[in-house]
């Protein structure tokens, strides 16, 4: 069995690394295809292969214009599709519209894949937001061409349902719960020890529509609430990152406006998935933005509290049952009560989400079982 990947790696984003990582670990762990037969479409190839020692392809080639890039990359994709039997289009928020290459890329990646002959699955991805005539069309054609479909919540799945899609669409929990943890979250008698991400929100450097207002708005938001924590509850703050550098910089700019710099600790190197996993069961709670910080946690057994910047962290804490521990973005002030509400449920708390982690690695794990039918496209 050779097996293609194809998902927005490469780019220094240790959630969709955690993705990658988890589906490696799936693929290979399961028996289903050796390492050495595995090849990802990456947006670093270099990247890919020193971080996950598999063989890499370019996901894009850039051409001087659209088309000419278009041309190319079909081109070349479709030489290494030709040796495989399976391209799995994986993992992460790939079926949206907000960034407008994003449907068209996967989709027509897709669609080479199975005129080259190989069996498609969408896997473990996430949908929406899909709000144009393009996107629901390129995405409708991708899920046409797949043999297997599975999202990884059920907002996806009603998503899909709303702009037409009839075919069979599974959920499985996200490949990242099969990230190896080496240590889990330790029970603790009460929260003393707070891991934060961050999310450059509205950034000019990162946003695709920046906002400075908000940014600002964003950072003494939170700042202010980690400063409130650090005197009413005595914690001390570990900022660290999933998405590097973009993440070390917010949260180098939260940290300057907080009063309590003592209590305060920066990673601000680029930590890979286990690392994560690893940092986050270090900490009591997490308060987290990005998803995968989240769902890293998570795999660690740590309680969470979720700042909900986009629609998919909601939704992730609807789908473990505490969608009471969601913070709004633009309501930063709930942070507090949202603490204090976790520090009054603190035994229980940490049982449920114990017990919930290992029923998400659980179902991630069989996700395997749709990517090893061999039905046809």
């Amino acid at each position: 069995m050779r097996v293609g990947i194809i998902g927005n790696y490469g780019h220094n984003n240790n959630g969709d690394e955690a993705i990658l990582a988890g589906l490696i670990h799936q693929l290979t762990a399961s028996g289903f295809v050796e390492k050495e037969n595995i090849i990802v479409f990456s947006n670093d190839p270099s990247n890919t292969k020193a971080r996950h020692g598999v063989a890499s392809h370019p996901l894009l080639y850039k051409e001087g214009n659209t088309a000419k890039s278009a041309l190319k990359t079909v081109r070349e994709s479709r030489k290494v599709m030709k040796q495989l039997d399976l391209v799995i289009v994986g993992g992460g928020g790939l079926l949206m519209d907000m960034y407008k290459r994003d449907a068209p890329l996967y989709s027509v990646l897709g669609l080479t894949a199975k005129a080259s002959g190989c069996r498609v699955a969408v896997h473990g991805v996430g949908a929406g937001p899909i709000t144009t005539k393009m996107g629901r069309f390129f995405i409708k054609r991708l899920i046409q061409a797949a043999s297997s479909v599975a999202v990884r919540d059920e907002k996806s799945r009603r998503l899909l349902r709303e702009i037409g899609i009839s075919k069979d669409i599974h959920v499985i929990y996200d490949p990242a719960f099969s990230v190896p943890a080496g240590v889990a979250h330790q029970p603790s008698g009460r929260i003393r020890k707070v891991g934060v991400t961050a999310v450059p929100y509205f950034s000019s450097q990162y946003w695709p529509q920046a906002d400075p207002a908000k940014y600002e708005a964003y950072l003494n938001g939170m700042a202010g609430s980690l400063d409130d924590l650090i005197e009413r509850k005595e914690l001390t703050i570990t900022f660290f990152s999933t998405k590097y550098p973009e993440d070390v910089e917010v949260t180098k700019d939260i940290a300057a406006r907080m009063n309590h710099q003592q209590h305060i600790e920066n990673l601000d190197e680029n930590l890979g998935p286990e690392q994560i996993v690893e940092t986050a069961a270090a900490q009591d709670l997490v308060i987290g933005t990005r998803l995968h910080s989240l769902i890293l946690s998570v795999n660690a057994e740590t309680p969470i509290l979720g700042i909900t910047y986009h629609k998919k962290v909601r939704d992730f804490m609807e789908e473990i049952n505490k969608p009471e521990y969601a913070v709004a973005v633009d309501d930063l002030s709930q942070l507090v009560p949202a603490f204090e509400k976790a520090e009054s449920e603190w035994e229980e708390l940490q049982v449920e989400i114990s017990t919930r982690s290992n029923d998400l690695k659980e179902n991630a794990a069989e996700g395997m079982n749709l990517l090893q039918q061999k039905g046809q496209n």
